[in-house]
């Protein structure tokens, strides 16, 4: 599988997602922002945490006016996958790819530490590794993670099955304590962790990997890519 990494000015955990994605079997490429095009043959585009851009009118904002968000948007189009994490999280929300935004937490306090989610469906590439109900321990760091959405969006994301993570106790004053969602077609995810540990982002590994230990109860193998990669087949990204 070839992954891309999208790295912004402010960016703070391209790095991390770089590592674990190597964990899992990808070749990886960092990809600038100002760069017009995704590498030939991407499978998946991943988008990390930090503060892209130092937050400037809202967390993402201006991330998904950049060049290579374009790219990023026509590659989801082809059915390519994407992964936000944290400020990735908040572009996909800028670019249009996930529904809602994120904002301000509830308490205006900065949130960092580990946090219990609950799986709400394995039907995805990125989950098939947990099973629906599944209690997992995840690090969140975040100032603005609270989603929000309307009411009618977030019927429709329950009635799709679309949500993919929540909060197992309120945190942050998310909808729903929604954690995580993703696309209608299925192939792009968006979520508040794992943040700055590749122990977290451990779970982003090759299932018959023994060499990090599983997270918090991740099961089988977390955050699995193998499902990715198989699904992926076919699907190149090429050049916008």
């Amino acid at each position: 599988m070839r992954a891309a990494v999208v790295v912004f000015p402010g960016s703070n955990c391209d790095r991390d997602m770089a590592v674990a994605l190597r964990a899992a079997g990808a070749d990886v490429t960092m990809v600038w922002h100002k760069d017009a095009s995704l590498p030939d043959g991407v499978d998946l585009v991943a988008i990390p945490g930090g503060f892209s851009f130092g937050d400037y009118l809202r967390c993402g904002a201006i991330a998904a006016q950049s060049p290579i968000c374009r790219a990023v948007v026509a590659h989801a189009g082809r059915g390519g996958y994407v992964l936000g994490v944290c400020n990735g999280f908040q572009v996909l929300t800028e670019t249009g790819l996930l529904p809602g935004a994120l904002m301000r937490n509830a308490g205006l306090k900065f949130i960092c530490k580990t946090v219990d989610l609950v799986v709400q469906t394995a039907d995805t590439a990125f989950t098939a590794g947990y099973q629906a109900g599944q209690a997992i321990r995840l690090p969140v760091a975040h100032h603005d993670g609270n989603y929000t959405v309307d009411p009618d969006t977030l019927a429709r994301l329950q009635g799709d099955d679309r949500i993919a993570f929540c909060y197992a106790q309120p945190l942050n004053g998310s909808v729903a304590d929604i954690a995580g969602l993703v696309s209608d077609n299925r192939r792009v995810l968006g979520m508040t962790a794992p943040s700055r540990t590749r122990g977290g982002c451990g779970a982003w590994r090759r299932p018959t990997d023994r060499r990090f230990p599983r997270t918090g109860g991740a099961g089988r193998r977390g955050l699995s890519f193998e499902s990715c990669r198989a699904a992926a087949r076919g699907v190149n990204s090429g050049d916008e």
